[in-house]
């Protein structure tokens, strides 16, 4: 998807000044209230947000109130929890934000010190979880670096209203190390290895199960093939075969 005009115009005008500023508040190790200002003002003009209508610091969160809330059209849309610029983000400051996202139905949290920005998405299943789909550093970003501008899309008012997020994050599942890793060590794939195998080397007699068992103890790291994202993977590719077989089956039933 092409990018905003207007999202790339403003992070242009605007994104020099806020590095500055964010580096010179991590320096000076200001106060959390400081630096929840400055995020806001983040927000406003590289972000897009306007913060007197669409940012609120009095969203309750059971007993205490989260750093900021964004709301559009008066509905709450994203949790924001602020720690001050010195500090060292971590996952134990989402804890209290998350559980209460996760009540409310609530998906996305970014968590920042306007330093670095974290995108985190909230999963509700037999347990609370949640997984962070996107990070930069602030003063990382290049204003005319497509890649840089897609990060920051995410945490942008009109990424919010695209669905730019779950977009990604859908991507992002598609295509990563346990979703290459189970097609590595799917039979087609092992077929093809182990023709090259023997086209290679004719003398060389090697059984396919050997081989996959080869690929997946040697070859791949044990933390692409094991646990439940790598299940989550086989369960999406055996899902997408299926529906390509299922297509096969119905084509061929219509030109018989």
């Amino acid at each position: 998807m092409k990018l905003p005009k207007k999202f790339v115009d403003r992070v242009g005008a605007n994104l020099k000044k806020y590095q500055r500023v964010a580096t010179a508040q991590q320096k000076a190790d200001v106060a959390e209230a400081d630096t929840v200002t400055v995020v806001k003002d983040i927000l406003e003009d590289v972000f897009g947000y306007d913060k007197y209508e669409e940012l609120t610091s009095e969203h309750q969160i059971k007993s205490t109130y989260c750093d900021l809330a964004i709301k559009i059209g008066g509905k709450l849309r994203l949790l924001i929890e602020v720690k001050s610029a010195g500090s060292s983000l971590a996952d134990n400051h989402l804890k209290q934000v998350i559980d209460y996202g996760a009540h409310q139905g609530i998906h996305w949290v970014i968590l920042t010190n306007a330093v670095e920005w974290r995108l985190i998405r909230i999963y509700v299943a037999h347990q609370i979880s949640h997984e962070e789909v996107c990070r930069f550093v602030l003063s990382e970003i290049a204003p005319r670096n497509e890649d840089h501008l897609r990060q920051m899309f995410l945490f942008a008012k009109e990424g919010l209203a695209t669905d730019a997020m779950d977009a990604f994050h859908q991507q992002a599942q598609l295509f990563n190390k346990f979703t290459v890793a189970s097609i590595v060590c799917s039979e087609p794939v092992v077929a093809v290895v182990r023709r090259e195998l023997r086209r290679l080397f004719p003398d060389l007699k090697v059984a396919a199960e050997n081989l996959r068992a080869l690929i997946a103890d040697e070859v791949i790291k044990r933390e692409a093939i094991e646990g439940d994202k790598a299940k989550e993977a086989a369960t999406r590719i055996k899902k997408a075969q299926g529906k390509i077989e299922r297509a096969k089956r119905k084509e061929a039933v219509v030109v018989g």
